[in-house]
Parts: C-alpha cells; structure tokens; sequence
C-alpha cells in the first residue's frame, strides 16, 4: 500500500523505500524543465514555490465517468475545493507510473490500471488565497479503477462520480469551486 504505520514509531513511511513521509523529497526543475536537485517536500510549497516536478490524475470507472475529489480541509493549498481525482510527486529516480501507482493507493486507498498520458507538457503556476504558490511541471495522465475506493480522510474531504460532459459544465458555471490545474486541464482537452 501507498504507506503505512511503523507499529513502534507510528510514524508514516512511503512503502516502496521506507522513507518517512515526511522527508519525501520532490526533484527540482529549471525554467527548460531539467531537473536541478532536489528539496524536501515539506518544505518547497510556500510563497516563492520552486519549479519542481508532479502529476495530475484522472481516474475513470467502467462506465466513463470520471471520479472528481474534494481536497482535505487541512490541505495545506486549496483546502476544500474540487479537483481532478489525485495528483502527487514522483520522487527521484522513480517512473510517473510508479508515483502515479503509489500515489492512488495513498489518497484513494484504490488500485488503478491503463495509465497514459493525456497532457505531457502542462506545466502552470497558480497562487492560492493564503499566497501559498504551486508551481509545477505537472504531465496529466488517466487511468482507470480497479476495485473499490477507500479515500484517506487526510487527502480527500469527499468524492463524487461525474460524466466529463458535466464536469465541464460545473466548472465553467463555477470556477471558484474548483482547483486551478484542473480548470487549466480542462480547457486544455483533458
């Protein structure tokens, strides 16, 4: 799974290394999109954010509905807004499939299948109320579920199920509601 509990420290590890949660680390990106370093997650979303690297993910249901969440009240940017289904960091050295894989048992608690890219190139820099800045090289991929979802109650405050052609009117009649990076998306064909 996307991490788990050391029973002794009961402190939070990325399943795959070991490595705390809390020292994940995001690889650092120059302005052509190199990568220049790294620095602790923890520490880069603030008001003068670095370029660094993430992705964006659409998950799809058998029927082609598209699962949109409500980010935790207690997200450090856009708390309780909507947004695309999950998006993370992969960390350095590891694939997007890898990141993207991890990251939907992490938030979603859920396996996904047929990940491919959608958007490879979006990239964007958005600045929330508290000033706090995203600023990512962010390729957009989608994938489809696999079984059932258990949200963690830490990422995603709510879920809902939507056909595309409705999320798109939502977020056209109601921008405010919704996260930058996933308007952007949909205005760019994801």
């Amino acid at each position: 799974m996307g991490a788990f509990r050391d029973q002794e420290a009961t402190q939070v590890v990325h399943s795959n290394t070991g490595t705390p949660l809390d020292e994940e680390l995001v690889v650092l990106l120059d302005e052509a999109g190199a990568p220049i370093g790294t620095a602790a997650k923890a520490t880069v979303h603030d008001t003068e954010t670095p370029l660094h690297l993430a992705f964006s993910c659409h998950v799809v249901d058998a029927e082609g509905r598209v699962l949109v969440t409500r980010r935790a009240l207690s997200k450090l940017t856009w708390p309780g807004v909507w947004t695309n289904s999950f998006c993370g960091h992969p960390a350095p050295g590891e694939s997007f499939e890898d990141a993207i894989r991890r990251r939907a048992r992490f938030e979603l608690g859920a396996e996904i299948e047929a990940i491919e890219p959608v958007l490879p190139d979006f990239r964007y820099r958005a600045v929330d109320a508290s000033g706090i800045v995203e600023h990512e090289v962010c390729p957009v991929y989608r994938a489809r579920l696999v079984g059932e979802l258990q949200p963690n109650p830490a990422e995603v405050e709510e879920f809902a199920w939507t056909t595309p052609e409705s999320l798109r009117e939502s977020v056209l009649g109601t921008r405010f509601a919704f996260s930058p990076w996933l308007v952007w998306q949909l205005e760019q064909g994801a």
